[in-house]
């Protein structure tokens, strides 16, 4: 019930942010009796929505986070005028959060498409006070193992990609991360120091990102290929105080099923040589991978995952998505094996807020636990 109460909550209160915009005419096809009420949601935003920018209420929803409350300011655009509609939008947003479990975050993300789609820059900040669990290294943890730790921690990425066939780009990428862990469980696995990153960590590397693009739409592909192969060293050169490689596949395809119907498969992998902290080893759970499990609950040196999602359309705005997945973690490569997978399963509520395609998402999942997630854009 508890869960069912928040759902309510969280989508009357962010429904209203949705464009005037159909993805018919609506006064072509029959109206339905909740019609009226989707014209409600549909109209609010021109009162907070402004030329550029939208500002709106941020509310997110996670095991990690808890309730959160917060602002959000948006903006969708392209970098100049695309009266043949081939050009991908750009988009900013800044977001400021508070959540129940005390975390104070702040991030603001730029996805800038420019040159008719030939240039993309990915840059990214996070600032956080983020207090947060740790249930140690290994694919087989008991969940009563977990120990509480907070940090204060700073992200930056930056990613820029040229295009070099149709479809296919590759750039280099910076990264930068540092934590201060200035509250550990008395006792526990991150007060002996023996973790590495358990007395914090500044990690700064360099690496590439290969990225076979050919989806048709980047907020709701239902044809293409989604593809990210990056590698990533961090060195001493460079200033981090720890040294470790770090190498991800990210294999992503949208089948477009019938009309509207779209089924997503993911395959995910991680590997990681070298001295890592804990922070940055290779880890299952969260919302991006296996919702119905806590963010890191499962992390070592490896890790693989893989995830399905059926979404179909419910009525105009309103859709439905049914999702799977299955992973696990390793120290060695050769101990990924099927017998070891962990898995999950829930279903969503999506609502279209934009007619690029941007969503509002609202998950139920079981994996390990019943976990509920909010939040905008798809998973996959």
């Amino acid at each position: 019930m508890k869960y069912i109460l928040v759902a309510i909550f969280i989508f009357l209160s962010l429904s209203t942010q949705a464009q005037e915009f159909s993805e018919q005419d609506s006064t072509a096809q029959p109206r339905s009796i909740v019609d009226p009420l989707f014209d409600i949601a549909d109209g609010i935003v021109n009162l907070i929505s402004g030329e550029k920018w939208s500002f709106i209420p941020a509310v997110v929803y996670s095991p990690e986070t808890s309730l959160g409350l917060g602002a959000r300011a948006i903006r969708i655009f392209k970098t100049h005028e695309d009266p043949l509609g081939k050009l991908r939008p750009s988009s900013l947003p800044i977001t400021f959060l508070y959540t129940l479990n005390k975390q104070v975050i702040f991030t603001t993300e730029l996805e800038l498409w420019k040159n008719e789609n030939r240039d993309f820059i990915h840059a990214r900040i996070m600032l956080a006070d983020y207090p947060f669990k740790f249930y140690g290294l290994g694919n087989d943890l008991n969940l009563d193992e977990a120990e509480s730790y907070s940090t204060k921690y700073a992200y930056v990425h930056l990613n820029y990609e040229r295009q070099l066939l149709s479809g296919l780009y590759f750039g280099p990428k910076y990264e930068f991360r540092v934590d201060d862990i200035y509250d550990v469980q008395p006792a526990g696995k991150l007060a002996t120091g023996q973790i590495a990153g358990s007395n914090g960590q500044r990690i700064s590397g360099l690496g590439f990102v290969m990225n076979h693009d050919t989806r048709n739409n980047i907020f709701q592909p239902t044809r293409g290929w989604y593809n990210r192969l990056s590698w990533m060293s961090f060195q001493r050169a460079l200033g981090s105080n720890f040294t470790f490689d770090q190498y991800i596949l990210d294999l992503r395809k949208y089948v477009k099923i019938y009309e509207r119907h779209v089924l997503v498969v993911q395959s995910f992998w991680s590997f990681t040589s070298g001295n890592p902290p804990f922070q940055h080893v290779s880890l299952i759970g969260g919302s991006d991978l296996m919702r119905g499990y806590f963010e890191g609950r499962y992390r070592d040196r490896h890790a693989v995952v893989q995830q399905a999602e059926y979404r179909l359309p419910v009525h105009r705005n309103l859709g439905l998505v049914v999702f799977g997945s299955a992973g696990q973690v390793a120290e060695q490569i050769n101990h990924l094996e099927w017998k070891r997978m962990k898995y999950g399963a829930g279903l969503g509520i999506r609502y279209k807020l934009s007619p690029e395609g941007l969503n509002l998402r609202i998950d139920i999942a079981y994996g390990d636990q019943r976990a509920f997630y909010f939040g905008l854009n798809e998973v996959l």
